[in-house]
């Protein structure tokens, strides 16, 4: 009697999946992760790793109906000032 092995989709995926996944490159991911504008990640002792459900959230906050719409709430993988990652502007002292 041969034993029917059940396929289970990663609960985790690694940096270069989790771009495939969101058709960016796996270079833009570490820029997200590096400057703070990606989607959420684990660290697993020395890796990185992301769930879909993660990435399907971040995904979805970009998501908008018409050109004429406010952007999506997603920022570019770049460095940010504290203003645009909080949304409010720091007071001069």
């Amino acid at each position: 009697m041969q034993q029917e092995t059940t396929h289970l989709s990663p609960r985790f995926l690694r940096t270069k999946e989790a771009a495939e996944f969101l058709s960016l490159s796996a270079r833009t991911m570490e820029k997200h992760r590096t400057y703070g504008t990606g989607p959420a990640y684990r660290k697993l002792g020395g890796r990185v790793v992301y769930t879909v459900e993660d990435l399907e959230a971040w995904a979805a906050r970009g998501t908008v109906t018409s050109t004429s719409d406010p952007r999506g709430s997603l920022l570019p993988a770049r460095p940010q000032s504290y203003s645009s990652r909080t949304g409010s502007s720091r007071r001069a002292l």
